[in-house]
């Protein structure tokens, strides 16, 4: 750890958490209970809270349709949508509360001790917490073990139901050598923050910012 202030103090992740939500999807396809091909129902429940519908950060599935897993980590990893979060998560654990206490017991396991989840996609919860700490040992454990997924966090956009949206990463439009990750999360309670990563000559970094007060500051910080 190069430079610390508050890095195992508790705080919201919002949309950061979902570096969490990506990993046990990762996991999954790993050990084979997942392929990329496989189709996933949206339910009116993700639809309702995650999508169109919800007027958060949705990946614009349509209710009752179906969506590859491939589309889906997409989604999570480029738009955010907290649509595809929960169609993970209901996929792999019945339920979203279900898989968020998945995520809790896995954290667990890989030492995130700060980490506890109540949902996938970091909607705002007064229990749902992480430090900046387990963010940057969560984004380090992913850019480790799953190589092959992880060219997903430097995609600049995606496409999904004729609707592009760019990802969110400031750094991954210029500024800074050698980013190619993670992601951005942003609620009125959590202010704006970033897990992000670069490599320059064979040595990666990786940074956690939250609780700036506007993208601009979170940009500049990073």
């Amino acid at each position: 750890i190069l430079f610390s202030k508050n890095g195992s103090e508790p705080m919201a992740p919002s949309s950061m958490s979902k570096l969490m939500t990506a990993l046990m999807v990762f996991e999954a396809l790993d050990r084979g209970e997942l392929a990329m091909e496989d189709t996933l129902p949206v339910s009116e429940e993700a639809w309702r809270r995650g999508g169109a519908a919800s007027g958060s950060s949705t990946m614009f599935l349509d209710v009752n349709s179906r969506a590859s897993v491939e589309d889906l980590l997409r989604g999570i990893i480029v738009q955010s949508g907290n649509d595809a979060c929960i169609v993970v998560a209901e996929a792999m654990a019945g339920t979203e509360a279900a898989f968020a206490q998945q995520m809790t017991e896995r954290a667990r396991e890989l030492g995130l001790d700060e980490s506890v989840f109540q949902n996938a996609s970091g909607w705002p919860d007064p229990e749902h917490v992480m430090s900046v700490r387990d963010l940057a040992h969560l984004a380090a454990e992913i850019i480790t073990r799953f190589p092959d997924f992880y060219h997903l966090y430097s995609e600049e956009s995606f496409t999904y139901a004729d609707i592009t949206q760019d990802s969110r990463n400031p750094l991954l439009q210029g500024g800074v050598a050698g980013v190619d990750g993670l992601k951005t999360g942003h609620t009125s309670n959590a202010g704006y923050g970033l897990v992000a990563s670069a490599e320059r000559d064979g040595r990666r970094l990786i940074l956690v910012v939250a609780g700036l007060d506007t993208p601009g500051e979170r940009r500049r910080e990073a």
